[in-house]
């Protein structure tokens, strides 16, 4: 069971936008400005650009920042250089699908991620950037453009809280949650993918497409149920998704092994697609702390920022990491 401070405080069922909010910033946000001491920009590194100068490519340099026709021309790779905005965009992408209620514990895969993007939200907009979203429950049904300040905050943190939870419906499509965001975001930004990533296939290709524009970072929700069953005897298992149900006998050993196995092959499959569409990935479970989580994903920011700038040789990829 998590610790009631957790997630910054019990907050059980909270649907009002201004509670949830009010003991965050008292608990969590609290925290975080004492720990960051700053470092709340390199949550968003890298975005907001505009073009600086040109100069010759070299091996560390983003390979998105090539301009081709200057290279076709001189016959020598060149990178354009850029300055950041003093205000920034972050874009939420939130998959509130059927599969998001489950939860073994107090707190559901939902709140985690409501409780996420009001965290980072309010963090990024105390700041002067901007912040965007767009939800999903059987389809993109919710976008609201990138604006900064508090209300705007209750505003995003209000729609996630007041949703239903979703009937089954089949299963999810995160591509078109992708695609959407491909034509709703015009400008480069900071974009977080919030879901569990339980998804019919095909959404990887167009996460990578995301990823060559924006800087993307996935956010996995997960339950450790969802990994290791345990031995309660006989369970039904209802798949979110589709409705489906079946009985199970979790005494029987050789099912749990079977579970856990598969479980494990479904993890890989998943961090290798996460890999190949070239985004970095924060690993968030139910009873994680949610401070510790975001003090993790800001030091793997800069691990990122200092291995792009060293031009000596290269180490193992610093694109996963694992909240707790």
């Amino acid at each position: 069971m998590a610790a009631p401070d957790a997630h910054g405080g019990a907050g059980l069922g909270e649907d009002n936008a201004e509670a949830l909010l009010k003991r965050l910033e008292w608990t969590v946000l609290r925290r975080l400005d004492g720990l960051l001491q700053g470092d709340h920009r390199t949550l968003m590194r890298g975005t907001g650009l505009d073009l600086a100068d040109l100069r010759e490519y070299q091996h560390h340099d983003d390979v998105r920042h090539i301009d081709w026709n200057v290279t076709a021309r001189l016959q020598q790779p060149h990178v354009r250089q850029f300055t950041e905005d003093r205000e920034l965009s972050a874009w939420f992408l939130v998959d509130l699908s059927a599969s998001v209620d489950f939860g073994s514990n107090h707190y559901t895969k939902r709140k985690v991620a409501r409780e996420f993007v009001a965290i980072l939200a309010r963090l990024l907009t105390r700041h002067g950037n901007r912040v965007g979203a767009l939800l999903y429950g059987t389809a993109v049904d919710t976008v609201l453009p990138p604006r900064s300040g508090r209300m705007h905050v209750l505003d995003l943190v209000q729609r996630m809280a007041s949703r239903p939870a979703e009937a089954a419906g089949g299963a999810t499509d995160l591509g078109n949650l992708l695609r959407a965001a491909q034509g709703s975001i015009k400008r480069r930004s900071t974009v977080f993918v919030i879901s569990d990533f339980i998804s019919a296939p095909g959404w990887e290709r167009t996460l990578g497409v995301l990823a060559r524009r924006h800087e993307v970072t996935a956010v996995r929700l997960f339950d450790a149920l969802e990994m290791d069953l345990p031995d309660i005897g006989l369970v039904t298992l209802r798949d979110a998704e589709t409705g489906e149900q079946i009985l199970v006998d979790t005494h029987n050993a050789g099912f749990r092994e079977r579970f856990q196995v598969a479980a494990v092959k479904r993890e890989a499959k998943l961090r290798e697609s996460l890999a190949k569409a070239g985004v970095d990935t924060l690993e968030l479970g139910t009873e994680d702390d949610l401070v510790d989580s975001i003090l993790r994903f800001t030091e793997l920011k800069k691990q990122r920022s200092r291995l792009a700038s060293w031009s000596g040789p290269r180490g193992r990829s610093l694109a996963h990491i694992r909240a707790a």
